[in-house]
């Protein structure tokens, strides 16, 4: 799979670094909010082990204040522009807005990662499938509409719609990757569930990302507030790359790049 220049082998695991430019996000919000702090930690996550940066302008965390288009579009492009224009890294907006994702993509972003699996705006797959470039189709659902009869099998149908979407748009088959959506439309023990089977994702056929970094989920698990969920990530990732992810999604680059390094290591050992 092609991300801007770069090509991915889907054999192996990736670290993707976050780069949230929100004044709001569960566990960074601020911090990285200006172009300069912006840059250097971008510089800090490549010199870790991130080989895509996935950068987001709105927050998702529980209860988040929803922005405008134009307010998302302000905050997002000139990051992406300057990341592209400073490092030779691959790109990746955090988006559920077709026109941020159409414009994010003109600016120089290699991937749209999609909190909605194509479901919040009716226009994404369709913008999607005009720029070609690859789109992780996070699964989501609303549990006070739609309750689970059984988590891990409501998933995969879940994630099934959302390609369904996507291909009937246009999107192609090898544009795709799946990300079981850890933390959103779960409880603890869903996610929990949902992890025990992370395997089960590769029956779509599709790469997987997974994205646990300082989650509820760990925070829950350990009694942790979010500054010191790093070792729960940590764990997360190892069986992520056990179970075949290709991506992870981290906010703390270097432990989870060691660790995934540590696992492939073992995982490949003859």
């Amino acid at each position: 799979m092609k991300i801007n220049h770069i090509e991915f082998d889907l054999k192996k695991c990736y670290i993707m670094g976050i780069l949230n430019v929100t004044p709001d996000s569960f566990s960074d919000g601020g911090k990285w909010n200006s172009l300069d702090h912006a840059l250097f930690h971008t510089e800090d996550m490549i010199k870790e082990g991130a080989e895509l940066i996935d950068i987001g302008g709105e927050s998702t965390r529980p209860g988040y204040q929803r922005i405008t288009e134009q307010e998302e579009l302000e905050r997002v492009l000139p990051y992406i522009e300057a990341v592209r224009k400073r490092f030779d890294i691959p790109v990746s907006v955090d988006t559920c807005k077709a026109k941020v994702a159409e414009q994010a993509v003109t600016a120089g972003a290699g991937m749209v990662n999609d909190i909605t699996g194509l479901k919040g705006d009716k226009k994404m797959a369709e913008i999607i499938a005009k720029t070609g470039v690859p789109c992780c189709i996070m699964h989501n659902r609303n549990l006070k509409e739609r309750p689970y009869t059984d988590v891990a099998a409501d998933v995969l149908a879940d994630l099934r719609d959302s390609i369904q979407i996507g291909l009937v748009a246009g999107i192609k088959k090898e544009q795709i990757i799946t990300d079981p959506g850890i933390g959103f439309g779960k409880t603890l023990s869903d996610n929990l569930i949902v992890m025990k089977h992370l395997e089960r994702l590769l029956e779509l056929g599709y790469p997987v990302l997974l994205g646990t970094s300082r989650k509820s989920m760990i925070g829950l698990s350990l009694n942790l507030p979010v500054e010191e969920r790093v070792e729960g990530t940590v764990a997360t990732t190892v069986l992520g790359v056990m179970k075949g992810c290709s991506f992870i999604r981290v906010h703390d680059v270097k432990e989870n790049y060691r660790a995934l390094k540590m696992t492939e290591a073992i995982l490949n050992a003859v």
